[in-house]
């Protein structure tokens, strides 16, 4: 699928998700669009959506070598999700609740390439960094540590990407504390329409456009 940087999605669509790295896909989950400006683009998925994902762990070793690799069903299970970027930004925010309920479970900072459009949704690769805070915001911890050192130690990322993906992580929790959006916005209130079902993975979910 060709990309399409100048296409915007209205409120209510179907969009792919998807994990790309070195034009090798290794997820692809289908979401739906709560908003997509300039400003602000937010995605939405429920427990009971099916996606795709790898078959084996990632390792460094894997992401450096792979081609192709198998992808396999499975259910997105535990939270109901609203993931909230910026275009441009390494990271997003995502609001998690328990499945089917109105109380958040967390906030949940996923370090990751900056959001590229496609013809389907959205491309990203998730760094295995991430933050976890807190529902009221008081406290926070690092998540998956030894996984990303593991991907600096393989040669996955240099020592320079290291420290700038680990400041971008401190930069969301300086907004955090800050009390900046996306986290002052109402977000952690938001709901879903009740006429919003499940969507399934579209025809041409894993084609990938010519590597830029």
């Amino acid at each position: 699928m060709s990309a399409a940087p100048d296409l915007h999605w209205k409120t209510g669509e179907v969009l792919v998700l998807r994990g790309v790295w070195r034009h090798v896909l290794y997820f692809a989950c289908p979401v739906m669009v709560v908003q997509d400006d300039p400003d602000l683009i937010a995605l939405y998925w429920r427990a009971g959506t099916r996606c795709k994902r790898h078959r084996d762990r990632v390792t460094a070793q894997a992401l450096l070598a792979a081609k192709r690799v198998e992808l396999i069903d499975f259910t997105w299970s535990g939270t109901d999700v609203l993931m909230l970027a910026t275009s441009g930004e390494w990271h997003s925010v995502w609001a998690m609740w328990e499945t089917g309920q109105s109380q958040l479970r967390c906030w949940y900072v996923n370090l990751e390439a900056p959001l590229r459009r496609s013809s389907l949704g959205f491309d990203t690769m998730d760094f295995e960094l991430d933050i976890v805070i807190s529902p009221d915001r008081s406290n926070w911890h690092w998540k998956d540590e030894h996984q990303f050192e593991e991907m600096v130690a393989g040669g996955v990322f240099s020592g320079e990407e290291a420290r700038y993906i680990r400041a971008e992580g401190e930069r969301v929790i300086q907004k955090m504390q800050a009390n900046q959006p996306p986290f002052c916005d109402g977000w952690d209130q938001w709901s879903p329409p009740a006429l919003w079902s499940i969507p399934e993975l579209p025809p041409g979910w894993d084609v990938l456009g010519e590597p830029a």
